[in-house]
């Protein structure tokens, strides 16, 4: 125990769902979603439901955009409050700027000292790894142990999702690996992973039910015979997708603990609807 005050913070990026944080407290900043000459911070001025909505009537493709420096300093300030220490886990610097802008501002700080954590990852993987690190920080763990418990988690994340198309990925400039899959035909159902930050392809089917099927597959393969911890089903505007997933990894699995959640729309703007993944954590 330390008589250090460490505060755990992140980015929109990680929608923890409610059910997940309990009683934690972690301040969050928002990213940016860019809609013709609107702009609305992610989360906060445009909900989820409302989002979809528009993206599938709308002409006019959104963009996103990272908070700047000037923004993380405030933040920082904000969410540091009284506390010594501030750890800051944000979505992969492969995926977005969000992490060179926090250790802009990090550069330009002397209290309270900042640590920025690329978490290599986003939406429920990174979350798993920044609910960790805050119940660490709730626990009197010092900044230096809350920093080994977030490099430790991010070793043992991981998230795989299906997608109904890459278009969404392909204009938001995120596509990575994947662009290997561009102008196959329309009915071919991608499914993605991300590898070290950067989203890399593990095969494409043709029917969601089937790319559940490998989904679940290369789950199990990557967890090497390590027991699943805990989860999370994810889905974009697809619910019930979502739910029946959640459903198939608690009984391939045996894992009692699986989160629902949706993604943020600045997530959901790369990946678009029909979108449904799984972000798990494993056992060392």
């Amino acid at each position: 125990m330390t008589n250090q005050k460490v505060v755990v913070v992140t980015d929109s990026t990680g929608y923890i769902p409610q059910e997940a944080l309990g009683d934690l407290r972690i301040p969050t900043i928002p990213l940016w979603l860019l809609w013709g000459e609107e702009r609305f911070r992610d989360g906060v001025d445009i909900s989820p439901p409302e989002f979809y909505r528009r993206l599938t009537k709308s002409k006019e493709f959104p963009t996103t955009s990272q908070p700047s420096a000037g923004e993380f300093i405030e933040f920082f300030r904000q969410a540091g409050g009284q506390a010594d220490t501030v750890v800051g886990i944000f979505i992969s610097s492969k995926l977005s700027g969000t992490v060179p802008n926090a250790q802009a501002a990090q550069a330009q700080m002397s209290r309270p000292t900042v640590h920025v954590i690329d978490s290599l990852s986003t939406a429920m993987s990174m979350g798993f790894i920044v609910l960790d690190a805050a119940r660490a920080a709730l626990a009197g763990k010092s900044a230096a142990e809350v920093v080994a418990v977030a490099e430790d988690i991010r070793e043992r994340v991981g998230i795989i999702f299906a997608v109904d198309t890459l278009e969404y990925l392909h204009r938001g400039g995120r596509i990575g690996g994947a662009r290997r899959f561009v102008g196959t035909a329309l009915n071919i159902k991608p499914l993605l992973q991300l590898v070290d930050g950067a989203i890399e392809p593990l095969g494409q089917v043709r029917t969601k039910r089937k790319a559940v099927a490998q989904m679940l597959d290369c789950v199990e393969e990557q967890l090497g015979g390590r027991r699943m911890l805990e989860a999370t089903t994810l889905d974009v505007n697809s619910p019930a997708e979502g739910d029946a997933l959640a459903q198939q990894i608690r009984d391939r699995f045996g894992v009692s603990r699986v989160y629902r959640t949706t993604v943020s729309p600045v997530i959901g703007a790369h990946v678009g609807p029909g979108t449904v993944g799984v972000a798990f954590k494993s056992e060392p």
